[in-house]
């Protein structure tokens, strides 16, 4: 199953099939104190230092919010979208908790866009899919509701039908525009918890053959060498079904692994991509 989606002049097209997406998370004034007091100015420097530092990391997508205390969330959304969308053709994921501010974000761009997020619940159904639908959009999906984040994997993909259903019977959005995001949970707090997100995108995978996508930080929050975990947990997901990670794409140990986990499952042929990153690699280190 492909998810695809656009910029103005870029496709990206994400799948069991395809390379690996990484959909570059810094964009996000989320713990920034400094960017958080730049949007409340009005400065959207940190922005565009931040796209074209991702794009040199080597994103697919660029993942965009804008939430921040006493920041008009909507109105700098659509602004950043239209700075990044000056800057890359790379398409890229509206991420809000803010309905208005997801409209205006989705408004002012230029392609297909993938939404940033759903949930199991009756009230984020209802006002985000009508969006997701009018502009043409793909939508991630979490499986947690009103109740609980589940524990069991088995009661997550139960949510999973859920969301699938109501999108597709109630909101004719196509299944292939569905991404589920399993939902990673720090390896720090319980040691069984990376088991359970990883037996969730399996079962995921094999019910429904959805893409799915994840904050791969999320699995080692609160742990020392915190790179070497997510680099580890990234190609053992892949083994499994996911098939992309809103992620730090300046990290080059990730980047690496990803790229790597590629390579074995098949989807860079004759590793055409990775002799190429090899290959500037050594082209940097010698200019």
């Amino acid at each position: 199953m492909h998810t695809v989606v656009r910029s103005a002049t870029r496709t990206v097209t994400i799948g069991h099939d395809q390379p690996f997406c990484i959909i570059g998370e810094r964009i996000n004034p989320t713990g920034r104190k400094k960017f958080q007091d730049e949007l409340r100015a009005g400065d959207l420097s940190s922005v565009e230092a931040d796209v074209l530092s991702q794009v040199a990391g080597g994103a697919t997508m660029l993942d965009i919010n804008m939430g921040a205390p006493l920041v008009d969330e909507a109105d700098m959304l659509a602004k950043s979208v239209i700075l990044a969308q000056s800057l890359t053709d790379l398409p890229l994921c509206i991420d809000s908790s803010v309905v208005e501010a997801l409209e205006a974000g989705l408004s002012v761009y230029q392609g297909k866009a993938l939404v940033n997020s759903i949930t199991a619940e009756d009230e984020r159904m209802e006002q985000i899919l009508p969006l997701v639908k009018r502009y043409g959009a793909a939508v991630v999906a979490l499986p947690n509701d009103e109740e609980e984040i589940p524990d069991d994997p088995h009661a997550r993909l139960e949510l999973v039908r859920k969301i699938v259903t109501v999108a597709t019977q109630e909101y004719g959005i196509a299944i292939e525009d569905i991404v589920i995001d399993p939902l990673a949970m720090p390896i720090g707090a319980d040691s069984t918890l990376v088991f359970k997100t990883l037996e969730t995108i399996r079962l995921i995978r094999d019910e429904f053959g959805l893409n799915m996508t994840l904050g791969a930080s999320n699995v080692s929050f609160g742990m020392p060498d915190r790179h070497t975990i997510g680099s580890v947990f990234l190609p053992m997901a892949m083994t499994v079904g996911l098939t992309s990670a809103i992620m730090d794409c300046r990290t080059e140990q990730m980047v690496r692994a990803v790229r790597g986990g590629d390579l074995m499952l098949g989807n860079d042929e004759w590793g055409a991509n990775w002799i190429a990153a090899h290959r500037a690699r050594l082209a940097a280190g010698t200019a």
